[in-house]
């Protein structure tokens, strides 16, 4: 959530940040009111509680009547109490509950519009012309069906739909990318990480995912424990209620972990193949810093996916997502888009956002040390990147190195652990 003095101190902000993003601004009015209750509601049970606390010192020293008077006062004072302190909670729920509606702040300068009011910021590599070599391209299922990597009926058959196999070199291709993608993360600083694929509610609640995702969520409620749909959510928890020392910052993850979504508002499409599944594996990036830092770390982390991309020799785009289209927690986010040949557009592969303190205030994890004001202690800023999306790389790789005869040429970098070709079975 934000910083709920923005809100007092510089409501118009908070309205300008509502209308890039195309969202109603009315909820800063119902913010306001709210706060305004709340704050009501602590003065009103404070009065009478320094009340309660005075009597208590007048009673010692009265006799007689004045004491009789005064401990009939003290019992009316005790109902008053409880009946302002739990005015003061239900006051305080519902601010609270009203604050974590309102997504973090978008940034100015990220595009305003909605999902295709993106700016591309840079192109890299060139598309092939499959025309020009003579062949037309086949899809990546069709490519993983040939190469024996990919097997969707049986996974439909054990679980349904939008799941799969990967089977034989199509297992060892994830394998070895996410062998690659740790060890290039590990080589940038990133502490290695898997955690775990549970997590308890205030997790997933405190890095955002239960808002505007919350339908795409799968939720366990017999133990109250939810799937993540992406490691940033352990990651995120993984210092929550903890104060860091501003020396130690920044503190760098890269995890790897299965992710599980139910992508309940994306029925029909892309239904092929392994593009859009409930179940993919990832090699997530996270970065805790300091405010003053997280822009700079922004730009870090797409660099980092950037190289990755150029390590597998993938054309792509990078775009500023527009602010419709942010989610709940960033104010600012770049996708890598790859190009897949048989849909003849790019199309997101990793991601990089930053969430400033929306998060770590949320999860209560502070920063104590001389960037953070001395003694005292301020909210952590919080990244993360996608480096690896499993089945979006293999879908990118097969197709964008597909040769006519059904095999596939991989690039350099995988070559230690797969070999230069993997060719069609018999």
């Amino acid at each position: 959530m934000i910083d709920a003095r923005i809100l007092r101190q510089d409501p118009d902000a908070v309205r300008a940040a509502q209308q890039r993003r195309g969202e109603p601004t009315e909820l800063v009015d119902e913010l306001i009111s709210a706060d305004e209750a709340r704050r009501s509601s602590i003065a009103a049970y404070e009065a009478v509680r320094a009340e309660q606390k005075n009597l208590g010192k007048l009673i010692a020293k009265a006799q007689g009547d004045e004491k009789q008077q005064l401990l009939t006062r003290t019992k009316e004072l005790s109902q008053q109490v409880k009946d302002a302190e739990a005015a003061q909670s239900a006051a305080a729920t519902a601010f609270d509950l009203l604050m974590k509606t309102l997504p973090n702040l978008a940034s100015a300068d990220a595009p305003q519009g909605g999902e295709d009011d993106f700016v591309v910021l840079d192109t890299v590599g060139t598309p092939r012309d499959f025309a020009a070599e003579g062949f037309e391209p086949r899809d990546h299922l069709e490519l993983g069906q040939m190469l024996g990597a990919i097997d969707t009926e049986r996974g439909a058959k054990v679980s349904g739909a939008r799941f799969y196999y990967l089977t034989g070199v199509g297992a060892q291709l994830e394998l070895a990318l996410t062998q690659l993608a740790m060890s290039k993360a590990a080589a940038w600083g990133f502490i290695p990480m898997i955690p775990p694929a549970l997590v308890k509610p205030r997790a997933m609640e405190g890095t955002g995912f239960l808002g505007q995702a919350a339908d795409d969520v799968y939720y366990l409620e017999k133990d109250d424990l939810y799937l993540v749909g992406t490691s940033e959510v352990p990651l995120a928890a993984y210092h929550s209620d903890e104060i860091l020392d501003v020396a130690s910052l920044p503190l760098r993850y890269a995890a790897f972990s299965p992710c599980f979504r139910r992508e309940a508002g994306s029925y029909g499409k892309d239904t092929r193949g392994i593009f859009r599944v409930h179940w993919f594996d990832k090699v997530e990036m996270f970065v805790y810093t300091t405010h003053d830092e997280a822009a700079a770390e922004h730009e870090r982390l797409l660099g980092w996916e950037r190289a990755w991309l150029d390590a597998l020799e993938l054309p792509y785009r990078v775009i500023d997502v527009a602010t419709g289209d942010l989610g709940l927690s960033a104010i600012r986010k770049f996708d890598c888009e790859a190009w897949i040949p048989t849909q003849g557009k790019y199309r997101e592969v990793s991601s990089a956002s930053n969430c400033t303190e929306f998060q770590s205030r949320r999860l209560d994890i502070r920063v104590r040390g001389a960037e953070a004001g001395g003694g005292a202690t301020t909210p952590a800023a919080t990244l993360n990147g996608t480096l690896c999306a499993m089945t979006r790389t293999i879908v990118a790789l097969l197709e964008n190195g597909q040769q006519a005869d059904g095999s596939v040429r991989l690039p350099a970098a995988l070559h230690p652990l797969l070999g230069e070709v993997l060719r069609p079975v018999a």
